[in-house]
């Protein structure tokens, strides 16, 4: 099967290996998808780049955790009549060495549900790390119903997302953009105000909108750089969902401060979810799909052969909406 990979470290143009693969079988309760699409995340170009060091320890790596496609054949346990499903595949390169950046991937049963006859793979791409962290980051702590909800980065990946599912679930939404265009993105999938996170004392303009009620719960994109501020905002007893701290990697906490605001951290990523978490999510993202609810954004669709480009348009960022590549 054609694939790309790395076998060492490294920049995308100078560690992903385009060429040919074997192609794998479906084992004991999983299914051998052909994939259609693949999704890149920040957290497949960080492994690419040495994330994490033991990776190659047991040899070559096909990156990329999400993905899309049809089922082929199925293995031992696992019921016939899913030969033919459309499907999407979530954490495929996780505690594995194989992902989605190739033309097939066998995965455990549970990691391709069902993808709705509405969605395209190009959405079917979007939803393991995504949709799933938004939905995580959004319900992890109980519905949101006359909830004041922040999403900071709200024309984000998961931003986006978690917007949308957030209104769904009969929140009041306040969400952060940095510039007008995406001020208008988050209007448009049903935040109620946007303030600028660009602009000093954001968090205060975030209770002057919400006339001082204060904020329920936040989605946020970049905790130690916005904590400050959300620590403006927040009523006692609320929780940040945060998925990322890329600016200030080793947040320091004002632990008095936010002991006495009783304040909750949730760190979230999709491969520790419980799998009643995971269940859940895919359960609701499946029914808003089947119901074309959800609005989606593919910003970069990429022939295969570009690959390399696509790990270089998500290191370089700079725009807003998911990277997928189209597999042969």
């Amino acid at each position: 099967m054609n694939a790309f990979w790395f076998e060492a470290f490294g920049d995308a143009a100078g560690s992903l290996i385009s060429g040919a693969q074997p192609k794998p079988k479906a084992e004991q309760g999983q299914v051998l998808v052909k994939i259609s699409t693949t999704g890149i995340n920040p957290s497949d170009v960080k492994k690419r780049a040495g994330a994490f060091s033991n990776l190659l320890d047991a040899g070559l790596v096909i990156p990329h955790s999400d993905g899309a496609g049809v089922i082929e054949s199925v293995g031992e346990g696992v019921e016939e009549s899913r030969v033919g499903e459309r499907v999407f595949v979530y954490q495929a390169q996780y505690g594995r060495r194989f992902g989605t950046a190739a033309e097939y991937v066998a995965v455990d049963s549970i990691r391709a549900p069902r993808l709705p006859d509405t969605a395209s793979f190009e959405v079917g791409a979007c939803i393991g790390i995504p949709m799933m962290t938004a939905h995580r980051c959004v319900f992890a702590d109980g519905g949101v119903r006359g909830k004041n909800i922040l999403v900071t980065g709200g024309a984000g990946r998961v931003g986006y997302y978690a917007i949308q599912l957030a209104k769904w679930g009969g929140a009041n939404v306040v969400a952060t953009a940095s510039n007008p265009a995406d001020k208008a993105t988050c209007l448009k999938v049903g935040a109620d105000f946007v303030v600028n996170h660009r602009e000093s004392g954001w968090g205060d303009a975030v209770l002057t909108l919400i006339e001082d009620e204060k904020i329920n719960r936040v989605v946020d994109v970049e905790f130690g750089a916005n904590l400050p501020e959300l620590l403006n905002c927040l009523a006692t007893g609320a929780t940040i969902a945060t998925y990322s701290s890329t600016q200030v990697r080793e947040p320091k906490l004002p632990f008095l401060q936010m002991m006495f605001m009783d304040l909750t951290i949730r760190m979230v990523i999709v491969y520790a979810m419980p799998e009643e978490a995971k269940a859940q999510a895919i359960d609701d993202i499946c029914h808003l799909l089947d119901s074309s609810t959800l609005q989606h954004r593919v910003a970069h669709c990429l022939p295969f052969e570009e690959m390399v480009r696509s790990h270089e348009l998500i290191e370089q960022g700079g725009f807003s909406g998911c990277v997928v590549v189209s597999v042969p």
